[in-house]
């Protein structure tokens, strides 16, 4: 019997908290997966997990003992893809980003990628929950504003600005705010943020929108905003379809936020792959360009 024998399967299972998880992550059966961690309980002589009917969690002994297994795991699985993919981008790449962002500009730039490599795989998931990029899985992800993670590296891949607005029609009505604290006099429309950002003198300044309609969907805020149910603060490619079409009127300009930073956000270690070195160039290269020039038409 190797002394390797049983550590993925232990690593699976300390990651997924679940044997049955665990099998299907590896490809294995669940009968398997038991019977290699109870051999290698066996072998290091000490239990490694507490199980009940209902859960699986790590011992004290065993939570060190995978701090140690999952850097060794990590690092000879990215040793034998970097002399296998030797400069060429390939294998599956598992990607997480937001599901605005996702859908409009970083599934067609990564769907492209695998045009130009053949031997690349991409799966994308869309999503506004922040996942676990380390228990989950996910080669990178695509996230806004900083990175407060030790275990992750980040590198600024583009930025998006934030616009205030309203409809012509709105600001006939309820007339048009020329200062920050003016916001408390009018509808505003809430999306996902619960604050909206601005510089006033050099300081940044804090408003929580308030008003009668509210949507966790980008789309559905500027729509609102188009039929005149108050003012809303969004990115710029939700803003500037509208703006060119005249329906609705940018506010507050002189206290417009700094920009959002946007970053590919990966494990540490795993930087070094060709399909996310690659992965990153390409979206470096065209995420902010396409999210300036964003044609989406016509909202009429």
């Amino acid at each position: 019997m190797s002394k390797w024998d049983g550590i993925d399967e232990f690593v699976a299972v300390a990651t997924t908290a679940s044997f049955t998880k665990a099998a299907k992550a590896i490809g294995m059966s669940s009968s398997h997966v038991s019977r290699a961690i109870s051999q290698l309980e066996e072998r290091v002589q000490t239990v490694l997990f507490n199980r009940t009917t209902r859960t699986v969690s790590l011992t004290e002994s065993g939570r060190v003992f995978f701090e140690h297994c999952e850097r060794i795991a990590l690092e000879r699985d990215e040793a034998i893809a970097l002399i296998a993919e030797q400069g060429e981008p390939q294998g599956e790449l598992r990607v997480s980003c937001s599901t605005a962002m996702g859908e409009r500009f970083v599934a067609p730039i990564l769907r492209r990628l695998t045009t130009q490599h053949s031997k690349l795989t991409v799966s994308i998931d869309l999503t506004n929950r922040l996942v676990d990029m380390i228990g989950e899985g996910y080669d990178f992800a695509v996230r806004t504003g900083d990175v407060a993670d030790g275990r992750l590296l980040n590198t600024l891949i583009a930025s998006r600005r934030f616009y205030t607005c309203a409809s012509p029609a709105y600001l006939a009505r309820a007339g048009v705010p020329g200062k920050v604290g003016d916001l408390r006099d009018h509808d505003c429309i809430a999306g996902t943020s619960t604050m909206w950002h601005y510089e006033v003198d050099g300081r940044e300044v804090l408003h929580r929108p308030q008003g009668r309609f509210r949507c966790n969907s980008g789309q559905a805020v500027i729509d609102a905003c188009i039929g005149g149910s108050g003012i809303c603060q969004l990115p710029e490619f939700y803003v500037l379809p509208a703006l060119q079409h005249g329906m609705v009127v940018l506010l507050l300009e002189d206290f417009r936020p700094r920009e959002e930073p946007i970053f590919a956000v990966y494990p540490r270690r795993r930087h070094l792959l060709p399909k996310i070195q690659h992965a990153v160039a390409t979206l470096k290269a065209e995420l902010g360009p396409a999210m300036y020039a964003d044609p989406r038409p016509s909202l009429e």
